[in-house]
C-alpha cells in the first residue's frame, strides 16, 4: 500500500508571494486590451470631430473613405510587398540560426517561419517561441539557445528601425513634427548602450558577471559587431519596399506623401505595430497623429494596411502549415 502523497507546505510567505504574481499576470493579459480600447476611443473622437465639421457622423464619414479607394490597385501593391517581406524575414531568421544554432537550409526555414505568422496575429513573440520549439525538435538545438537567437533578431530589429528613423529624420528635418525632435538624442543613447553591450559580452565590462553565461544570451556571446550590422542590412530592403508601397497606397486614399516622408515615419509606425494587442491599434493611432488633418483617411489607411499585412502573412502560413506540422511533430 503506497503512502499518501505529502501536501506541499504552504506558508504565509508563499501565499503572500503568489497573490502579487497572479495580479501581475492578470494585468499583463489585460494591458494590451486596455491600450487597444484607449486607441480606438482616441480614433473615434478624432473621426467624429471631423465628421461633424462635414455635417455627418463617424461611421458614414469613415465608410465614404473606403468607397473612394481603388482596391484592385491597392491589392496589386500589397500582395507582392507582403510576399517580399516574408522572404526577407525568413532570410534573416535563416542567417541568424545558421550563425548561432545549426546548419539549416533556407527552404527549410520557410514553412515554420510562415506558420508562425498565424500565431503572430495576436502576439509576434509567441510565433518566435514556436521557432524555438521547431528547431529544438527538428535539429536538436537547445530551446534556450534558439530563444537567444530570436532575442538577437529582436535586438537588431530595434536598431534597424531606429537607424532608418534617424536617416529619414535627417532627410526631412525641417518638415518633422515636434515629437520627432527627440530622435537624435534617442539615437545617441542607443549608440552608447550598444557600445557598452558589445564591451560587456566581450568581457571588458563586468568581466566576472554571471549573467553573461546564461543560455538565453548564447547568441550575444557568439556575435561579432559586424553580424549586428549584417542583420540591419538584410532587413533594409523590406523597409525600402515598404516606404515605396505605403507612399503609393496612401495616394489611393487621397493623401499626398513622398518616399522620403514615408522613410522617416514608417520606422516609428512599425514600433507602434510591435505593441502587443489586437488590430494594431497603436500603429493606426500613430497615423492619425502624424496626419491630423485627415483623421478618417488615416484611420482607414492604417486599419487596412496593417491588418491586411498580418492576415495575408497568416494565409501564407496556412499554405505551409501541413509541412510545418509534419516536421514539428515528427516522432511524437
Amino acid at each position: 500500500m503506497s503512502e499518501p502523497a505529502l501536501e506541499p507546505e504552504t506558508t504565509p510567505d508563499t501565499r503572500s508571494g503568489a497573490a502579487p504574481l497572479r495580479r501581475s499576470s492578470r494585468l499583463a493579459r489585460l494591458a494590451p486590451w486596455a491600450i487597444t480600447l484607449a486607441c480606438f476611443a482616441f480614433l473615434y473622437t478624432r473621426i467624429e470631430g471631423a465628421a461633424r465639421a462635414q455635417g455627418s457622423s463617424a461611421l458614414p464619414f469613415l465608410a465614404s473613405v473606403f468607397e473612394t479607394v481603388d482596391w484592385w490597385t491597392w491589392l496589386a501593391l500589397m500582395i507582392p510587398y507582403s510576399t517580399f517581406f516574408f522572404l526577407v524575414d525568413s532570410l534573416v531568421v535563416w542567417r541568424v540560426v545558421n550563425w548561432f544554432n545549426a546548419r539549416v537550409a533556407y527552404l527549410d526555414i520557410l514553412p515554420v517561419r510562415a506558420s508562425t505568422y498565424i500565431l503572430s496575429i495576436l502576439n509576434e513573440q509567441v510565433g518566435k517561441g514556436v521557432m524555438a520549439i521547431y528547431l529544438n525538435r527538428r535539429n536538436g538545438v537547445p530551446g534556450w539557445q534558439v530563444g537567444s537567437s530570436m532575442l538577437f533578431i529582436m535586438f537588431c530589429e530595434f536598431y534597424y528601425l531606429l537607424l532608418w528613423a534617424l536617416a529619414g529624420a535627417a532627410l526631412r528635418w525641417d518638415a518633422l513634427p515636434d515629437a520627432f525632435r527627440a530622435l537624435p538624442w534617442l539615437g545617441l543613447g542607443a549608440g552608447v548602450f550598444f557600445v557598452a553591450w558589445i564591451l560587456y559580452f566581450r568581457g571588458t565590462l563586468a568581466p566576472h558577471s554571471p549573467l553573461r553565461d546564461r543560455q538565453i544570451l548564447h547568441a550575444f556571446r557568439q556575435a561579432q559587431p559586424w553580424q549586428y550590422g549584417t542583420i540591419v542590412l538584410l532587413r533594409s530592403p523590406a523597409l525600402l519596399a515598404a516606404a515605396l508601397v505605403y507612399t503609393l497606397a496612401l495616394r489611393l486614399f487621397g493623401i499626398e506623401a513622398d518616399f522620403l516622408q514615408m522613410l522617416g515615419v514608417l520606422p516609428l509606425i512599425f514600433f507602434g505595430a510591435a505593441t502587443p494587442g489586437p488590430m494594431r491599434a497603436v500603429a493606426i493611432s500613430m497615423w492619425v497623429l502624424l496626419f491630423p488633418d485627415h483623421p478618417a483617411e488615416m484611420a482607414a489607411f492604417g486599419l487596412v494596411m496593417h491588418n491586411f499585412f498580418i492576415f495575408f502573412n497568416a494565409a501564407i502560413g496556412l499554405v505551409f502549415l501541413r509541412r510545418a506540422q509534419r516536421e514539428l511533430f515528427a516522432g511524437s
